[in-house]
């Protein structure tokens, strides 16, 4: 049986604590898969930004991608190799590029997504250019903020149509919230959001791959206590709708990784913020939830090197477009949404793959993060973000949290 090398680059930003616990699991493993008839082993390696030739080979059978979303180069040299070289990356480049929260809204509404009606309002103010002015004085139409608010009702929500990290968004309670909100917008294109009210369960579902995780979600707390602990919040129903619809919107706009967060109001789970294809990774906002990402992530990216699963280049909408137009209830729509997303992630196949060469993984991971390696992993992210009085205190309660969600490893990929 022939011995090869799976290469694996990490193309990072400001990524400290995941990448030092994918690197220290995946050599602590030593992992040696067949696969296709070989014998595979792995490195990983992480990328370097520096000039490139459009007719340089790549070196890497896969790329698990966290800066194309805002680093035009890495950008660029990730759509040259998938093109030119047959490398796959998560996510798709283009899809990331180009399907900002107002595209992914669009989208899953005309599925039949129980998304809150959503408003795009005009820019307050407009970057000068050519022609702007003879444009707008011709065809711009004055508009009455009071009563689309009116209309939409409040609470609501105004937030950029590309944003993220909750970064722009107001909470609008009444007019003159409204008001103010919009003024400073400034020349940010926003939507307005009608207020889930009354809600009874924030959810934020992580898919990595065919592999999903649903965490509580309190976005009252400051960042380190939002994502709870809690495990077995919700039923076995509601924990396979938010599966579903975290894999649907996955599959649909071809990322491997993306969160979906969604708010439950008598029964039905409404989406609320799912353009997420660089979700959050970092132990200081996630820390028990965190060993399940990078076991997750392991798995996932271990299964794509091995079976050289090729890249689908182009995103393919129909068949989801064809089960949205069924005349049916949108739960049954949402049955059949999961198991093409779950198809088109080769979920079996995955999860066949998993069971037949990733046993000892689980183990590895929690050696490692019991180490003193994972300790200094995690004080390194902690003390690039917190102020020196509070790394003590803050280091030692994450690697704490990470030895309980280590802990459950075995039942999570059970």
């Amino acid at each position: 049986m022939p011995s090869v090398t799976r290469n694996i680059g990490l193309s990072l930003g400001a990524d400290i604590c995941w990448p030092l616990a994918f690197e220290g699991i995946l050599g602590a493993a030593k992992l040696q898969v067949k696969s296709g008839g070989d014998s595979i082993s792995f490195q990983v390696e992480r990328m370097q930004l520096e000039p490139f030739s459009l007719q340089a080979p790549c070196k890497y059978d896969l790329v698990v991608d966290r800066l194309t979303h805002w680093f035009p180069l890495r950008r660029e040299w990730i759509k040259k190799s998938i093109l030119m070289d047959g490398l796959y990356v998560y996510n798709n480049p283009w899809s990331v590029q180009s399907c900002e929260k107002h595209t992914t809204y669009s989208a899953m509404m005309a599925l039949g997504m129980p998304i809150p009606p959503t408003l795009m309002a005009p820019q307050k103010h407009y970057e000068s250019k050519a022609d702007l002015d003879f444009t707008l004085q011709s065809y711009a139409r004055l508009f009455d903020l009071r009563q689309i608010g009116k209309d939409l009702g409040y609470p609501m929500f105004m937030k950029p149509f590309d944003g993220g990290g909750w970064q722009g968004v107001s909470q609008i309670k009444n007019e003159q919230e409204l008001i103010e909100a919009y003024d400073k917008s400034d020349k940010h294109l926003m939507h307005l959001q009608r207020s889930v009210a009354g809600y009874d369960l924030f959810v934020r579902a992580v898919g990595i791959g065919p592999q999903v995780r649903l965490m509580k979600y309190d976005p009252d707390q400051p960042l380190h206590g939002r994502y709870l602990a809690t495990r077995d919040f919700c039923s076995k129903e509601d924990a396979k709708v938010m599966a579903d619809t975290c894999l649907l919107i996955n599959a649909f706009f071809g990322w491997d990784f993306n969160s979906c967060e969604a708010l439950r109001k008598d029964g039905t789970f409404h989406p609320i913020d799912f353009a997420n294809p660089c979700p959050d990774s970092q132990v200081n906002s996630i820390h028990c939830h965190w060993p399940w990402y990078v076991v997750a992530n392991l798995r996932w990216a271990l299964f794509v090197a091995a079976t050289k699963r090729p890249m689908r280049q182009n995103l393919d909408f129909a068949p989801f477009q064809e089960i949205g137009r069924q005349a049916v209830p949108y739960s049954k729509k949402l049955e059949q949404y999961g198991k093409l997303a779950r198809q088109r992630f080769d979920a079996d196949r995955f999860a066949e793959f998993c069971a037949k060469n990733l046993k000892s993984l689980v183990a590895s991971a929690q050696e490692w993060f019991g180490s003193e390696a994972c300790r200094s992993a995690v004080r390194k992210k902690v003390a690039h973000i917190y102020p020196a009085h509070e790394v003590d205190e803050f280091s030692e309660r994450f690697y704490q949290a990470v030895q309980v969600g280590s802990a459950q490893l075995n039942e999570d990929f059970a």
